[in-house]
């Protein structure tokens, strides 16, 4: 951007202020961290473009997969289909929300827990039935039920990332306000309990290995931070790893530990250096959404140890074969990718296990 085309874009931002209105809302300042050079660990490599991709033009945004034993991949489309795939790229729709799923996971009784951005969090049994296990809290309905994680007790943790619902995601994005937050569901007692708020866009959850802590992506401070649920620092917050290279989206466990933080796109700089004026970003959120900051194609993947420490990742960058990926979900040596938007399913075979 040139010294002064960012004064003239204020200057066009303030004369459409008059010509296009929208949801109200007041955004605060935010001052982001200098995004982090990709180099070291964030050195950039080709190694998503090596993906298999399935049932390619067949889904429209599987936001996030789940796999059974017998290798059939599971996700939630766009037009709220439960659907599908099998060995063979074959789809088959189960069911339909009438919402948008997003997070969904097995519990152990073989049920497809579903975190949907408008309908809360569901079940859908084996026999198809689609039941709705919590879709408030105090009365207040959630706004954008996001990602789940099932503990080895059945308590399913689950985020509501926003006030905005999903189609105006973005808003949260301008107005960088700590709306976030994480619940936990007991099927026992039926009962949802709160367990933290204040989160800067609450959006995937993983448990660690041995459930004492719990992690959280705070999207739009391109973090991810920690819960703990046991030992001396329950109930305490605290950073995990912050400055990533992108925007993290789901974030999955492995067999052995290790978390995989799906970045749907690398940091936009036009965003960042909005992200200090409320002012501009005020005038950003009158305008049809064809003006605002755009998403760089790029394909990203990191995966992080139990203490934070980045120890690989995979990328595509320009996004040639995959881009948007929202969940990497590791399991029998392939990394499985996911997409909001993408029409088709990722599947890598990991070598370095």
């Amino acid at each position: 951007m040139r010294p002064n085309s960012f004064s003239l874009y204020s200057v066009f931002l303030l004369n459409l202020l008059f010509f296009h209105s929208c949801r109200s809302f007041d955004p605060l300042p935010y001052e982001p961290p200098k995004k982090p050079p990709m180099e070291a660990a964030y050195s950039v490599n080709t190694s998503l473009r090596d993906s298999e991709l399935i049932a390619q033009g067949k889904v429209q945004g599987l936001e996030s997969l789940d796999v059974d034993l017998a290798g059939n991949i599971y996700g939630g489309d766009k037009e709220g289909n439960i659907v599908r795939i099998d060995s063979k790229g074959n789809l088959e729709v189960l069911a339909n929300t009438g919402g948008r799923p997003l997070g969904l996971q097995f519990d152990g009784s073989g049920n497809l827990i579903i975190a949907d951005a408008y309908k809360g969090l569901l079940s859908l049994g084996k026999n198809g039935q689609l039941t709705v296990l919590s879709f408030e809290f105090e009365g207040v309905p959630f706004r954008f039920t996001d990602d789940v994680d099932i503990a080895k007790d059945g308590k399913i943790y689950f985020t509501d990332a926003s006030v905005y619902e999903q189609k105006e995601y973005l808003l949260d994005l301008l107005e960088s306000r700590p709306y976030g937050r994480l619940f936990v569901y007991d099927p026992k007692t039926k009962q949802t309990k709160l367990l933290l708020d204040g989160m800067y866009f609450a959006n995937g959850v993983a448990l660690s290995k041995n459930e004492d802590f719990i992690l959280i992506n705070e999207t739009y401070q391109y973090k991810v931070s920690r819960f703990w649920l046991k030992g001396k620092k329950a109930g305490i917050k605290e950073e995990f790893i912050s400055n990533l290279p992108g925007f993290p989206d789901n974030i999955t466990r492995n067999e052995k530990g290790e978390f995989w933080v799906a970045l749907f796109t690398v940091r936009n700089d036009r965003m960042d250096k909005m992200h200090p004026s409320p002012f501009l970003k005020k005038l950003t959120s009158k305008l049809p959404k064809f003006l605002w900051p755009k998403p760089e194609p790029y394909g990203f993947a990191v995966r992080l140890n139990e203490n934070g420490n980045v120890i690989s990742t995979v990328q595509d960058p320009g996004g040639e074969v995959l881009k948007e990926i929202t969940s990497a979900l590791e399991k029998n040596g392939n990394l499985y990718l996911g997409s909001l938007y993408s029409d088709r399913v990722g599947k890598l075979k990991l070598r370095d296990k």
